[in-house]
């Protein structure tokens, strides 16, 4: 850029105008425009002025002059507090985001309140933060959403409050995304994935939601319990916390009646879920609502003659892959089989029967894997045996000793502990090594159907595991009931988002390890006002994603308009 004194003659006289030169990269040349007019020169005369174009010459040159000092020292500048990185990794999930239109829902809630920032915007520069780079909200505030491309105005105290009022409404919030996904993607409901999981809080002291109770991880802090309902495509569809000393059976019931009400879904779905949620009640209430269920069973709680059945070789036949090796063994039986439940009323329990279907598979590689583990148990416990080790001391292999009072004679008596090997349960556990059991209402729907859409289930806890691990759900380090609840639901939203690019924009041809590494490495540096450069690593995804999208997203250097245009794309 430079400053010059443009002379123009017209009737009037000598007119003077001091122009900027500048370089357009649009036009890809120097253009000029004005800076400032003048006058003529004769009006300037009579106005003082002796000689007004040598006059404004000296003017012209000062303007050159402290162009020149600011741009050498741009040049020359040190570290500064604004970092020149920008994070742009983000921009697929911000283009569903924006498409699905749930800001218009979310800034008329907002008209209920008093803030004085967009709550949609504060929320979804959580949403995005926390799947480029999860760290604590005070940490995100100060050094990750201002690496965002886009800019967000609210302070600390503001996303706080912000996110404790979407805590409190997370139920209203995760029913206008779904109400907007329906018509743009359509949920399938035909059959519906549900676990749930819990979350460590490193505190002490329990409070009303914050309780001890059984972790995953086996922490003995206070843990809160999540629940998670995914469509037939493995696509979000609800969330539901609760305390962490509350069972995790009930929650399949509440969580499935509150979806069906809240976004109006009719007919049947398929409950699948695992063992830990296969009780009489989840059963009877899927059945009372004409739903359908598949559920795991522990084989090793089954009566002696439905375990003879199982260790019968007949009936069995090979699933096989495509070289011919065979992945495991399966057969069936549909039966009528009894169930007790307890009267909500009178406390007493009746029994009820049904007619189910139930699926046995013998897995090759699970067996041995399995032998191994329970062979391994039995060493532990014999080697303890012999070094006449404590009782607590056994842990997870107590199960496979038995513990008898005795005297020096062997008798039994009050007094010394007599440690003997549980050779009967021993044998039933290595006898059952590899089997697992399927219990269904689809008395119609093929077996190896049923097989494969319960092991779908691993999507399930992929999406666990994307919260615990990808999104560092945890440990939780806020207090309030609401604000916890807010934070989950980012997290909620951050899967979410993904699960919809992962299934419905790239129909699951990549993993999310793909999309994650893609989300948290594609970032630019700014070099000038417009320019800047690409400091991702290159990758088969990354190429693949840039000629889906007809984006430059392998190109070195981008300018403005070409991030704007990522930011602003539609799939």
């Amino acid at each position: 850029m430079a400053y010059f004194l443009k002379k123009t003659t017209n009737k009037k006289g000598l007119y003077l105008q001091i122009y900027e030169s500048f370089y357009d990269p649009e036009r890809g040349h120097t253009a000029h425009k004005s800076y400032k007019p003048i006058g003529y020169v004769h009006e300037l005369q009579e106005k003082g002025i002796d000689d007004p174009v040598s006059y404004f010459k000296e003017e012209v040159n000062k303007l050159n002059q402290e162009f020149n000092i600011a741009k050498n020292s741009k040049r020359n500048r040190q570290i500064s507090d604004e970092s020149p990185e920008k994070l742009l990794g983000y921009f697929p999930l911000k283009n569903i985001n924006d498409k699905l239109s749930v800001r218009k829902y979310i800034d008329l809630m907002q008209t209920a309140t008093d803030f004085r920032f967009n709550v949609f915007d504060m929320m979804s520069s959580l949403v995005y933060a926390r799947l480029v780079h999860p760290c604590s909200k005070s940490k995100t505030y100060d050094e990750v959403i201002p690496k965002l491309f886009d800019t967000y105005d609210f302070s600390l105290n503001q996303l706080y409050d912000g996110l404790e009022y979407i805590g409190c409404e997370y139920e209203k919030i995760i029913e206008i995304y779904n109400h907007q996904i329906h018509q743009l993607y359509h949920f399938d409901t035909s059959h519906t994935y549900f676990d749930c999981t819990n979350f460590y809080f490193e505190i002490d002291k329990e409070d009303d939601f914050r309780k001890k109770g059984p972790s995953k991880e086996n922490r003995k802090e206070p843990i809160v319990g999540l629940g998670l309902l995914l469509d037939a495509n493995q696509i979000p569809i609800g969330m539901k916390l609760f305390p962490g000393n509350e069972s995790e059976k009930p929650v399949i019931r509440n969580i499935i009646d509150e979806l069906k009400t809240r976004n109006s879904v009719s007919g049947r779905t398929i409950q699948i879920a695992d063992k830990g949620l296969n009780c009489s009640e989840n059963i009877f209430h899927a059945v009372k609502n004409g739903d359908g269920y598949i559920f795991s069973k522990s084989i090793k709680q089954l009566p002696e003659t439905e375990k003879t059945w199982v260790l019968l070789p007949n009936d069995y036949r090979d699933v096989k892959n495509a070289d011919g090796d065979v992945l495991y063994r399966i057969k069936e039986c549909t039966d009528d089989f009894g169930y007790r439940i307890k009267d909500a009323s009178t406390g007493r329990y009746r029994t009820f029967k049904l007619r189910e279907k139930r699926i046995v598979t013998y897995n090759p590689k699970l067996a041995k894997k399995q032998i191994y583990e329970i062979n391994k148990e039995i060493e532990k416990a014999k080697l303890l045996k012999a070094s006449h080790a404590k009782k607590s001391e056994y842990g997870d292999c107590a199960k496979y000793v038995i513990f008898t009072a005795a005297d020096k004679k062997g008798n039994d008596t009050d007094g010394k502990v007599k440690v003997t090997m549980n050779e009967e349960l021993i044998k039933k556990s290595l006898e059952l090594a590899g089997y697992n059991m399927l219990v269904t209402s689809e008395l119609s729907m093929p077996d190896k159907d049923i097989y494969d859409a319960y092991h779908n289930l691993w999507r399930m806890e992929e999406s666990f595991r994307i919260m615990k691990s990808q999104l560092d759900a945890r440990p939780v380090y806020l207090q309030k009931e609401d604000t916890i609840t807010g934070h989950f639901l980012i997290c909620y939203l951050a899967v979410l988002l993904t699960r919809l690019l992962q299934f419905k924009i790239l129909k699951n041809n990549y993993c999310s390890e793909d999309l994650f590494e893609f989300i948290r490495d594609f970032r630019v540096a700014k070099i000038s006002d417009r320019k800047y450069i690409n400091l991702t690593r290159g990758s088969t995804f990354i190429k693949e994603f840039s000629k889906l999208t007809n984006l430059p997203l392998t190109s070195y250097f981008l300018n403005k308009g070409e991030i704007e245009k990522m930011l602003s794309h539609r799939f």
